[in-house]
C-alpha cells in the first residue's frame, strides 16, 4: 500500500510559490472537494499522485500491460495473406488472450540482419491484460509461433502500463 506523507502546510506553499504553475495547483487542490491536500490535516495523500492511485481514484480505471506486437507480412516465398494472418490470430493469438485485441493493418520497413531495407505491409496487434509472468509467457509464445510459421526474423515488442476502464 502506498504511504501517506504529512507536509507542513507552510512548506507546502514556498514549493508552490516557486513554481510557475503553482497557482494553479493550489487552487485545484483547494477547491476539489475530492482533492488531495487536507486543509485541516495540512496532508497531501500520496497514494492518489501515484499512478495507480490516480488512474483508480480520479478515472475509474485500473493499470493493464499494454502490449504491440508488429507483425511483418513478407516471407521468403511472397506474403502472409489476409486469410493466412487470420488464421494465425485464429489459432495463436484468440486462444492465449480470449478477453480481446486490436489488430491495425499498416506499412513498415526495418533494416534486417544483413544491413537490408525492407519496406513491407505489416500488421499492428495490441494486447491489453493485467501483466504477470503467465501472460509474459504467452505474448513470448506468440512471437515464437509467428516467426516460426512465417520465416521471420523477429516480431518487435513493445510494452508500457495503461490506465484501462471499461
Amino acid at each position: 500500500m502506498w504511504k501517506v506523507q504529512t507536509v507542513k502546510f507552510s512548506l507546502f506553499m514556498n514549493i508552490l510559490k516557486q513554481s510557475t504553475i503553482g497557482v494553479f495547483l493550489f487552487t485545484g487542490l483547494f477547491f476539489n472537494s475530492g482533492c488531495a491536500f487536507d486543509i485541516s490535516n495540512h496532508q497531501i495523500r500520496s497514494e492518489i499522485w501515484s499512478e495507480p492511485g490516480f488512474c483508480n481514484q480520479l478515472l475509474h480505471g485500473n493499470i493493464y500491460s499494454r502490449t504491440e506486437l508488429y507483425f511483418g507480412l513478407s516471407k521468403p516465398n511472397g506474403v502472409v495473406t489476409e486469410e493466412e494472418f487470420q488464421n494465425f490470430i485464429n489459432t495463436e493469438v484468440t486462444p492465449r488472450f480470449p478477453n480481446g485485441l486490436t489488430l491495425l493493418s499498416g506499412k513498415g520497413q526495418f533494416k534486417d540482419s544483413t544491413g537490408t531495407i525492407t519496406i513491407e505491409g505489416s500488421k499492428l496487434l495490441i494486447l491489453f491484460y493485467i501483466f504477470d509472468t503467465e501472460s509474459n509467457s504467452r505474448v513470448e509464445q506468440i512471437r515464437e509461433a509467428y516467426k516460426n510459421t512465417f520465416q521471420q526474423e523477429s516480431v518487435m515488442r513493445v510494452d508500457e502500463q495503461s490506465c484501462v476502464s471499461f
